[in-house]
């Protein structure tokens, strides 16, 4: 028998008839451990934390110009790409209204995380991310999921190997390709902030801290180590399962964003609060597969010649 990296690649979706996983398991596990309501709310430090990190990224971009080409890339790899993936995921989080009880205050925290993506993206990820929980998996409604295109296009290792380092701009485009909405209000008013922001900022930050700023975006979606948890959240590596949660230190810097069967069971849990969740219900979480390792995600992504774009669970 050859060994999984011998096996031969993917060429279609998993496709199954059954709900998604999560909807029977919050049932079973509210059932087992009432107490897990407890866990339900806001994360008080959420808001302290995005302020911060919004405003270190954009004080960088100020005064990146003074640093050598050398320490440019540096700094902009450990440090920008490792802020931008805190401000995608801290977004996340407010998009789930966990940072303040009310829903306006979220929305307008997330237009204020949203300034150092230079993209106005908040709303837009909000509507695509809600649909994402609401119908994990839908064949022509998920947009988590690569479409089929970009299966047949990025084959093997190097066609992986440059949608991997790509595929923040994947992601950004699948949505408005696979599954175009009429923008909402908020939507409007996300593009408005953004563009008046940035014609305010940029021009003080220069090329250099514009570069600065869609470098870190880049390498956040790619080359830098916590991008495995794009991959390791829902990629098929253990066939039967379609979700994922990662355990390791990296958690620490990403809002627990790891911990992804957890947060798709309860996503009125903040990230803050799902290792208590694990925690109060072991049984439900120690059984599953999952990982220590987004490098080694990403390793196994780009080696395993069985694992490819297909590599995800879809339903009609």
């Amino acid at each position: 028998m050859g060994t999984q990296s011998e096996a031969k690649p993917r060429e279609d979706y998993y496709w199954v008839d059954d709900r998604e996983p999560h909807f029977q398991r919050r049932k079973d596990i509210l059932k087992s451990h009432p107490e897990v309501t407890k866990l339900f709310g806001v994360n008080p430090n959420l808001k302290y934390v995005t302020v911060a990190l919004v405003v270190a990224q954009l004080t960088i971009a100020l005064f990146i110009h003074n640093l050598p080409w050398w320490a440019f890339l540096l700094t902009t790899f450990v440090v920008g790409a490792t802020i931008a993936q805190a401000l995608f995921l801290a977004i996340h989080e407010i998009t789930h209204d966990l940072a303040f009880k009310s829903k306006l205050h979220n929305t307008w925290l997330a237009f204020f995380a949203n300034l150092p993506i230079v993209f106005p993206f908040a709303m837009s990820f909000k509507t695509y991310h809600a649909i994402h929980h609401w119908d994990q998996g839908k064949d022509g409604e998920d947009m988590d999921i690569p479409s089929i295109l970009e299966a047949k296009i990025f084959r093997g290792f190097v066609g992986k190997v440059l949608w991997f380092f790509n595929q923040i701009v994947f992601y950004a485009v699948r949505p408005v390709l696979g599954k175009p909405m009429k923008p909402d209000k908020w939507q409007v008013y996300n593009i408005i902030f953004q563009v008046a922001a940035m014609a305010i900022f940029l021009p003080f930050a220069g090329w250099e801290g514009t570069i600065f700023l869609l470098l870190s975006l880049i390498f956040a979606g790619g080359l830098h180590p916590t991008s495995g948890h794009f991959i390791s959240e829902h990629y098929v590596f253990q066939e039967g399962q379609e979700t994922y949660s990662y355990y390791g230190p990296l958690n620490a810097i990403t809002f627990n964003v790891g911990y992804h069967n957890e947060h798709h069971d309860f996503p009125t849990i903040p990230g803050s609060r799902l290792p208590a969740l694990k925690k109060m219900a072991p049984e439900y979480y120690d059984n599953l597969h999952s990982y220590n390792s987004w490098m080694g995600v990403i390793k196994d992504f780009l080696f395993t010649k069985k694992i490819t774009l297909y590599s995800r669970t879809k339903r009609k």
